[in-house]
């Protein structure tokens, strides 16, 4: 499935903070697909001007540059914090900026970090959200609860959750263009 081109991993940082745990995960998941032969590339949200969608009549380039980005993408990570039980503000706007013509058949990881201690809503959220858009959303995901002490400036502080971080980002660059391979299988006959 990864073919011997690179394959191209994009991660989406839902998180505004200048000191954001989900931006420290995301760059341990980039570090494991980059080990994996993939090009990274970190989204930080907080350099793109994106006004709330249908907000302005003006030309949004950060948003076309978005687009592009993200269309480029072999396999985008989406990352954000639990906020009120879901994913961030910040994040949902950046996606509504996208649709299926950037996400469709492109194979896509998942990230929550909750300060509490019962992450994963935020996930369903995000499958939800990417099944709309007609990507393969991977069945590893990363969810980090109580992300003060599980996440420190440099790095997860956890072997287990780092080891998942690092499976996550191994798969995005494995199974990058899933649905093409999917889409060229013979389907066996009855």
């Amino acid at each position: 499935m990864g073919g011997s081109s690179k394959r191209n991993v994009v991660a989406l940082c839902g998180s505004l903070r200048d000191e954001s745990k989900t931006r420290i995960v995301l760059t341990e998941v980039l570090e494991a697909a980059q080990e994996e032969g993939a090009t990274t590339e970190l989204i930080d949200l907080r350099s793109y001007e994106l006004p709330s969608l249908y907000a302005t009549e003006s030309p949004t380039p950060d948003a076309k540059a978005l687009q592009k980005t993200v269309d480029a993408a072999d396999s985008v990570l989406l990352g954000t914090p639990n906020y009120h039980g879901s994913f961030s503000g910040s994040l949902k706007n950046a996606l509504d900026y996208c649709g299926r013509d950037e996400f469709a058949g492109t194979t896509v990881g998942l990230v929550e970090v909750a300060a509490g201690d019962f992450p994963g809503s935020a996930l369903m959220h995000l499958r939800t959200v990417a099944r709309t858009l007609h990507a393969w959303t991977l069945p590893t995901e990363v969810a980090i609860p109580n992300s003060h002490s599980m996440v420190g400036t440099d790095g997860i502080n956890d072997e287990e959750l780092t080891s998942r971080a690092r499976k996550l980002g191994r798969e995005l660059t494995i199974f990058a263009g899933i649905a093409d391979y999917v889409a060229s299988t013979p389907t066996p006959n009855a």
